[in-house]
């Protein structure tokens, strides 16, 4: 399984979580707790996350999964963005919004993801 990977951009710290590729139920489920494991460890409303979604399976059991994590890990985030929405994805991803409510950025690259939450880091901080 995928471990999160830890990136240091000026002065901030941004996890990337890749689900990518990913076209088993049961490996989305086992990257699913991986990576819940490391976020749930984290201090409240400490993380800027990145979720890679480009190619993974979707279905509605997976939209229900990941409407659970993210649900979950809420009081860790402090802002998030994901990459790799396609078809189904983004049909789901307003009502994923307002269930989870949380305001993840879509964004077409890791590059634009991590400009979107440098920025928001540094309007924050202002």
């Amino acid at each position: 399984m995928r471990r999160p990977e830890i990136m240091k951009v000026e002065n901030t710290e941004i996890v990337y979580l890749d689900f990518s590729g990913l076209k088993k139920k049961e490996d989305i489920i086992q990257q699913i707790e991986v990576f819940a494991s490391y976020i749930r460890k984290q201090h409240f409303n400490s993380l800027y996350t990145i979720t890679n979604l480009g190619d993974m399976h979707f279905n509605t059991d997976i939209y229900n999964l990941f409407v659970n994590y993210v649900k979950a890990n809420n009081p860790h985030v402090k802002m998030s963005a994901v990459i790799g929405l396609k078809g189904l994805m983004n049909i789901f991803y307003k009502g994923f919004i307002a269930l989870t409510g949380r305001n993840v950025k879509v964004c077409s690259s890791k590059e634009e993801a991590i400009h979107e939450l440098i920025s928001s880091n540094i309007s924050q901080a202002v």
